[in-house]
Parts: structure tokens; sequence; C-alpha cells
């Protein structure tokens, strides 16, 4: 942790000297995010706890506080203190100036909106949430349509009144809820460069997959008892504090809760032990960065994580880079066979290992290769656009689902269930969350590259089971680093180079062509 952060910004509850405006903001700001967090609790407890006849008072309790939260926010005198604070801010250090930018962006967001609509998309997206828990597993688009079709007019009032106030496009405004700075001009060139790169590459991945022995998936049943138990091993080994949270199950696998008390949640196949596993360590990942940002900046803008593609990208390298790697298997193996009771050649590192870097095609994102993976980005990426737009209808989005991954895939849908409805981010109004995934991933593969430079002896420390050195550098350079920067800044300084999807493409070759 470096020296800067011990500037810790006021911890008690007292109300500050009226003359002081930073710390009069950053009292107001302290409430904000303990509401923020109080909601983000609820969330998680609707989504892996909560009896299903306490729905509606649920959404009561997360409009009302997401209401107080942004009223705070927008409120008058949070301009004036932010005005104020600005013209001295030459009397701040470097956290607490980027502090005050944060405190600022989140004004500006805040006070595009009013009140009402807030309360009103907060009621809109727990309903529409709910019912597609009930209409996914049951295939059934029709039964949630109209939910997701007032909460898209709800979506659209709020991103042309963001559009407005931030001077962006009404997609952009949505994509800069969860990365500040992101522009559709940006995506589409890195977008179009890897549907360039991908079908190509993929079609090359399979013909040599076809030339090898396949790995194969030991036969099943794996009873849930015993995954969750091999899952919790291993978070303990990549570095997950059970003082500091905990591992449940929901249908649609997450990372929330707070630093200090993080929530893991997965769901489980009988037959398939991987898939939960490899979902567990994604989410794993998401957990470490939130524990690994700086204790002294809790409850003020500048603790948070960065941004969503920094977080993806903090899942996908524990996920994808590390724990899909020949040294994470070999160390994987054995504890697998003890958890299963299992022995034999299907349960040995190299078949192991061939059926991690398995490529193939299939229609789940969330259980896609990383090879396939970023087209599932991209079609939804697509897809929302279109439909915050208003380019795309609800009663279209089925079709334009099926035909735009028959193109990237050359396959579709035999249902609604493996298509449209797979997801949960549209139907909890997440809107312009999507591209951040394909970043991430992208960032993944130049931070674990960065991190091996640094520290050559990673490979190996993980071949024994140590993440301390991974994880310690990612401390250092990531995690620690809260949003003291803009996250092109954080990539540079950590990795020595902007965003360079080479880098994601040699990675790619290396595991998928060369070995």
């Amino acid at each position: 942790m470096t020296a800067d952060l011990a500037n810790q910004p006021a911890g008690d509850t007292a109300s500050p000297p009226a003359a002081d405006p930073y710390r009069s903001l950053e009292a107001r700001f302290r409430r904000t995010l303990a509401l923020e967090e109080a909601g983000g609790m609820l969330q998680w407890d609707m989504a892996a706890m909560m009896p299903s006849g306490g729905a509606e008072a649920r959404m009561e309790q997360l409009a009302v506080l997401e209401r107080l939260g942004h009223e705070l926010v927008a409120a008058p005198e949070t301009e004036a203190l932010l005005d104020a604070a600005e013209a001295e801010a030459g009397g701040l250090d470097a956290w607490q100036r980027a502090n005050l930018h944060e405190m600022r962006r989140d004004w500006r967001h805040a006070t595009a909106l009013d009140g009402a609509l807030v309360e009103e998309l907060s009621r809109a997206t727990q309903r529409c949430e709910l019912a597609w828990r009930a209409a996914r597993p049951a295939d059934d688009y029709a039964a949630v349509k109209p939910l997701l079709a007032e909460l898209l007019v709800l979506v659209r009032r709020k991103a042309e009144a963001k559009a407005g106030a931030l001077g962006l496009s009404p997609y952009e405004a949505l994509m800069d809820e969860y990365e500040s700075g992101l522009r559709v001009s940006q995506l589409d060139t890195l977008f179009g460069d890897l549907v360039d790169f991908l079908p190509g590459f993929l079609g090359e991945v399979l013909e040599r997959q076809a030339s090898r022995p396949s790995g194969e998936l030991p036969p099943g049943p794996f009873p849930v008892a015993r995954q969750k138990a091999l899952a919790e091993r291993l978070m303990a080994a990549v570095g997950f504090d059970f003082d500091h949270g905990r591992l449940d199950t929901s249908a649609h696998p997450f990372c929330g809760g707070v630093p200090d008390d993080v929530r893991i949640t997965t769901r489980y196949d009988e037959q398939d032990y991987a898939s939960a596993m490899m979902g567990v360590l994604h989410e794993t990942g998401h957990a470490l960065y939130e524990r690994g940002l700086p204790a002294a900046w809790r409850l003020q803008p500048v603790g948070r994580a960065r941004g969503m593609a920094l977080h993806e990208s903090q899942s996908l390298l524990i996920e994808m880079q590390a724990c899909r790697s020949p040294e994470f298997v070999a160390f994987l193996a054995p504890l697998a066979r003890e958890a299963f009771g299992a022995s034999g050649p299907l349960w040995e590192p190299d078949n192991l290992l061939r059926l991690y870097h398995r490529v193939e095609p299939g229609f789940i994102r969330v259980d896609a290769d990383e090879v396939t993976y970023p087209l599932h980005v991209i079609l939804r990426y697509r897809l929302e656009r279109a439909l915050v737009a208003g380019e795309l209808s609800l009663d279209d989005l089925p079709g334009a689902w099926n035909e735009g991954f028959h193109r990237l895939f050359g396959m579709r849908p035999p249902d609604d269930r493996l298509g449209c409805l797979q997801d949960i981010h549209w139907f909890a109004g997440g809107f312009g969350y999507f591209p951040t995934y394909t970043l991430g991933a992208l960032l993944a593969a130049q931070f674990f590259d960065a991190a091996r430079r640094a520290r050559p002896e990673i490979p190996e420390a993980i071949g024994r089971g140590d993440f301390a050195p991974l994880l310690g550098w990612l401390r250092q350079e990531v995690h620690g680093r809260a949003s003291l920067t803009d996250t092109a800044g954080l990539v540079e300084r950590a990795t020595g180079r902007p965003l360079d999807p080479e880098v994601f493409k040699a990675h790619l070759k290396a595991r998928y062509l060369a070995s």
C-alpha cells in the first residue's frame, strides 16, 4: 500500500466545520454510499435467500433507499459544496482531488434524473427481474416481455436525460454508468477487430483440436455438497477471506455485497462439476478486487472499483488466465479426486487441462470458452444498442438474437431460454454493461502478462496453490489504486502500455495453437 493511502478521509460521524466544503462532501457521500451498500445487501438477499412472498416489501425498501441516496447527491447544497471545494482544491492531496473528481461525476449523473424516475426505475427493475427468474426456466419470453417493455421505456428516459447532461449519445450515457469515458467509437474499432480475427482463428483451433485427444468430463453425478466443498477450498487457495464473505446459490452467478462482506453466488449442475467450479473462481476474482480496495477510503467515491471493465478483468484473470493454466490444473487434480472420491485417467491433469481448454461454440455465455466468449458479448452489444435507440422492438428481439447468433456462430438457439432469456442484465435494467466483459477479457490477458513479467515466480507458485505473488501484484497495481486514476491511466501504469488487443490474441495463439 502506497504512502498516499494513509491520507484517510474523515472517519467520524460528527459534522465537519462549515468552512470546510471538502470535509462536508466526504460526510455527505459517506451517507450516500452507506445507503448504496445497504441496497446491495438487500439485492443479494433477494437473489439468494428471500422467500418469494417478500418481493413486494423488498421492492419498496430498495426504491426508497435508491431515492434517498439520489436526493443526497442531487441536492442543491451538493453543487454549492462541490464548487467551493474545487475552488480550494490546491490544498488537497492526490487522493482527495481524485475523490472530488468522482464526487462531481456522481453529481452529474444524479442531477440528470429526477427522484421520481429513480424510484420508478427501481420498482420496474425489481418487478422485471423477479418475473425473469420464473420466465427463463419456463422458456416463456411472452410472460416477461410486458414488464421488460415497461422497464425499457424508463431506461430510454434515463438514457436521454443523462445524454443531455453529459454531452453523450444515449447509449454512451448508459455505458458511462459502468465504465467512465467509454465511447461507441472505441468499441466499434475494438469489436470490429475481434470479429475480423476470431471466426478464422476459431476455425484453426477447432481443426487442430479435432486432430488431438479430446478432454473428457469425468462421469457424475457430482453431489452439490461436494462441489461446494471443493469450491470453497479453491476460493481459500486463491485468497478469498471467509471472515469477510460467503458462497451461496442463485439463478444467475454473481458477486455482490460490500468490500467487508463480499457475497458470491453460483449455480450447480450435478452432471458437470466444472461449470460451477469455474463460475465460483470467476466470481472469486471479483471478490478479491472488492476486498483489495483501500480500507482508508471506504464509503468514498475514490475508494470504489474503477469500473466494470476492470472488475471483469479481475474475474477473468483468475478464472481464464490463472485457473486454466497447466500449473493450476496440476494443483487442482488431486483436490478434485479427493473431493469426489474418484480416480482414473479422466482425473489426471492432462485430461483435465484438455477439458478446460476445450473450445466448443455453445449457446450459453457464462459457459463459453475464451475464444468464443467475445462473440457472445458483441452480439449483446449490437442488440442492446438497437433496443435503446428504438431500432429494434422487443417483439423482434428473439428473432434478431437468433439471426445474429447464426451470423457469428453458424447455429441457431433452439429456444429463448438458450437465447434472449439467458442473461439477467436487461431484465435487471443493466443496459450498457455487456461491453465491459470483452474489455475485461482483453485487460485480463494484459494484466496477467505484466504480472508474470514483473514476478516470474507466479506460475510456479500457482502450481503449489500459492496465489500470494499474483495477488500481491494485483493489490499493488490494480486493487489498491481503486479510482485514483481513470482506467486508461491505471492500465498504462500497471502494464507499461495502453489497452492492446494484440496481447489477448497472442495469449489465445499460445494456448490453443502453439501448445
